[in-house]
């Protein structure tokens, strides 16, 4: 399971598959990361950059605790931004054991939700255009349809959801 770091989320993700592999979407973990490399070197100087691509290596070799460990650290250097360095500190302190990318990569595991998000909006642009209104058993009964016409898989999907004979 692929997410940002939204508490309410993972919490679904214990829930519902609480088993499965869990990991913080890459993309937000770099945003992250951009925001602790701002407060810490500065926007956009050579320190910034020299900074943030040694930790993105280093994040994604799954080191978070290093890299939360080093934001605390900075927090007592700079008191002025602490507060906001201690925040992403605890961001990835909490979810260390969610960001082990090198390893979901080796597993061929997507590390980025964007594919998820593109299928969305996918169904988005169809099913929640200007004036459509669905009711919940009617979208139900529309879902497996959009998935097949995505899928290029229509008329084996069609037979298995609607129970119709081979023809």
């Amino acid at each position: 399971m692929v997410a940002d770091g939204a508490a309410w989320i993972w919490h679904q993700a214990d829930l519902h598959f609480g088993h499965s592999h869990q990991l913080v979407d890459w993309y937000h973990a770099k945003q992250h990361l951009a925001t602790a490399a701002r407060l810490y070197k500065g926007e956009a100087t050579p320190a910034f950059r020299l900074w943030f691509n040694s930790r993105e290596t280093a994040l994604y070799q799954g080191q978070a605790a290093r890299l939360a460990a080093e934001l605390d650290q900075a927090a007592y250097e700079q008191p002025t931004v602490a507060d906001e360095l201690r925040r992403e500190a605890g961001y990835f302190r909490e979810h260390q054991h969610r960001m082990n990318y090198l390893e979901m990569r080796e597993e061929e595991y997507v590390i980025g939700s964007g594919m998820v998000e593109g299928g969305a909006k996918q169904y988005q642009a169809r099913l929640c255009g200007p004036g459509m209104r669905w009711s919940r058993p009617r979208l139900e009964r529309l879902i497996p349809i959009r998935t097949a016409i995505l899928s290029s898989r229509f008329l084996d999907v069609w037979r298995k959801v609607y129970n119709s004979p081979p023809p």
